[in-house]
C-alpha cells in the first residue's frame, strides 16, 4: 500500500509503502526487520520473526531515546511478552504493538506531528502461494 503524507520534513523517515515482505523509506527498499526513527534507520535489526524478539531487541530501543515506540509485528497482531519489553516499561516509554501495516501508517502520522517516535518493524510475510 502506497502511503502519502504531505507537509513533512524532506530529510525526515517516511515511510512511502508496504507490502509483502518489504517496506520503503524514500527510494530504498528493505526486505527484512529494521527500525525507522525520523532520522535513523537501523536496517540490521537481528529478529526477522515474531518468535525471535527477546529483552535485548528491546534494551537497545532505549538508546535511542524515543517517546514512543510502535511494534510492527508482520502481518497478524502478536503481543510479545512484557519479559521482553521490560527495558521500555523501565525507561517509561510508551509501547504500541501493531501488525506491520499499522504500525508504518501511524508512524508516519506521530513522526508528521513532530513526535519521537521509533517504529520497531518485523516484515509482513510473503502471500503463501496458490497450490
Amino acid at each position: 500500500m502506497k502511503l502519502q503524507i504531505d507537509s513533512i520534513d524532506p530529510n525526515a523517515n517516511v515511510i512511502q509503502s508496504y507490502g509483502p515482505g518489504q517496506v520503503k523509506i524514500r527510494a530504498d527498499v528493505y526486505h527484512a526487520s529494521l527500525i525507522v526513527t525520523p532520522t535513523k534507520i537501523i536496517s540490521d535489526w537481528p529478529p526477522q520473526s515474531f518468535h525471535d524478539l527477546d529483552a535485548s531487541y528491546f534494551a537497545a530501543l532505549v538508546a535511542l531515546e524515543p517517546e514512543l515506540v510502535i511494534l510492527g509485528t508482520g502481518k497478524y497482531l502478536r503481543f510479545p511478552s512484557p519479559a521482553v519489553t521490560r527495558a521500555l516499561i523501565d525507561a517509561n516509554i510508551g509501547f504500541e504493538v501493531m501488525d506491520t501495516g499499522a504500525a508504518c501508517r501511524t508512524y508516519n502520522i506521530l513522526m508528521s506531528e513532530g513526535r519521537k517516535v521509533v517504529a520497531a518493524l518485523l516484515m509482513i510475510e510473503e502471500e503463501p502461494a496458490l497450490a
